[in-house]
C-alpha cells in the first residue's frame, strides 16, 4: 500500500498544476483563521467576528467543518486531472505493463483520495481546535471534545465526493468534461428535487427521497450552521420565528454516503476492468 501511494504523491507533485491546487488548498483551510481577525470600528459601532461566538466550543466543529467544505472543490479538479493524465500520457499503460494489476491502479488512487481526506481532515481538525482554546468561552474538556461527530461527517463527507470525482475521472477521461459533468449532475439534482416536490411529495418526503442521491447525501452529513448561532436564534425569537433545524449528523446519513463511496470505487474497478486500455 504505501508503494501504491509513493507512486500517486511522486506523479502528483511532479504535476505542476496539481502541485500549486493542493498548496493552495491547504492554504485555503489554514486561512479560516482570519476570519477571527475581522474587525468593523464604525463610530460607536464595533464589531469582531469572532465575539459572536463562530469560535465557541463545541459551534466551532460544526461551523469550520461546514465551510471549509467548499474547499473540496480545488481537490476535486486534482483528482479529475490525476486520472485524465493517466489517460492522455499513457501513464495507466505502462504502469499495467510493469506489473500494476487493475485492481491495485484503482486502489493506489483510492489511497490518494483516502490520503487528502485524512490530512485535510486533521487540518480542519487542528486549526479549529487552535481558535477554539484562542476565542472560545467555554474550554471544559468534556464541551471541548463535544460534537466531534462533526469532525467524523467532514471525513466521510471528503471521501465519498473524492471518490464520486474518480469514478467521474475513470468514465469519461477528459477532466473539463468530468468537472462539467459533476456540475450538470448537480443540477440534475436540483430539477429532479423540484420535480418530485412538484408532482409527488410534500417538502418532508421530498427531503427524504433527496437523501439517498450522492450529492445531496454528502451535503446532508454537515448542515448549515448559522441558524444555531444564539445571536441569530435571538433575533428570530424577537421577530416571533421559530428556528427548529436538526442539526444533528444522522448514522443512516453517514452509511448512505459510505454506500455511494463503495458503489463509486466498485464500479471505477469494473469500467477499468472492462475497458480495452
Amino acid at each position: 500500500m504505501i508503494r501504491l501511494l509513493q507512486i500517486e504523491f511522486i506523479k502528483l507533485w511532479n504535476n505542476r498544476a496539481s502541485k500549486v491546487l493542493i498548496l493552495s488548498y491547504f492554504f485555503l483551510l489554514t486561512s479560516i483563521a482570519l476570519i477571527a481577525a475581522i474587525k468593523f470600528d464604525i463610530g460607536p459601532i464595533k464589531f469582531h467576528l469572532a465575539d459572536i461566538g463562530i469560535f465557541n466550543f463545541p459551534y466551532i466543529w460544526h461551523f469550520n467543518t461546514f465551510i471549509t467544505g467548499f474547499f473540496k472543490l480545488f481537490l476535486a479538479i486534482v483528482i479529475v486531472s490525476m486520472m485524465a493524465n493517466e489517460f492522455s500520457n499513457k501513464t495507466i499503460k505502462q504502469n499495467l505493463i510493469d506489473g500494476l494489476s487493475k485492481k491495485e491502479f484503482v486502489l493506489s488512487k483510492f489511497l490518494t483520495v483516502l490520503s487528502f481526506a485524512i490530512i485535510s481532515t486533521i487540518f480542519v481538525f487542528s486549526v479549529s481546535l487552535i481558535l477554539g482554546l484562542a476565542y472560545s468561552n467555554y474550554n471544559e474538556f468534556s464541551i471541548i471534545f463535544s460534537d466531534l461527530i462533526f469532525v467524523l461527517a467532514f471525513f466521510v463527507k471528503l471521501v465519498g465526493f473524492f471518490s464520486f470525482c474518480l469514478f467521474l475521472g475513470i468514465l469519461i477521461k477528459r477532466s473539463a468534461f468530468a468537472l462539467g459533468f459533476l456540475i450538470l449532475w448537480q443540477i440534475i439534482e436540483g430539477i429532479f428535487r423540484g420535480l418530485i416536490r412538484w408532482k409527488l411529495f410534500d417538502a418532508e418526503t421530498t427531503e427524504i427521497v433527496m437523501g439517498f442521491f450522492p450529492l445531496q447525501s454528502m451535503f446532508n452529513l454537515i448542515k448549515e450552521p448559522f441558524t444555531r448561532l444564539d445571536a441569530v436564534q435571538t433575533v428570530a425569537n424577537q421577530v416571533g420565528e421559530k428556528l427548529t433545524v436538526n442539526y444533528h449528523t444522522h448514522w443512516y446519513e453517514i452509511l448512505i454516503v459510505l454506500a455511494w463511496t463503495a458503489i463509486f470505487i466498485y464500479s471505477s474497478y469494473i469500467l477499468l476492468k472492462k475497458r480495452d486500455l
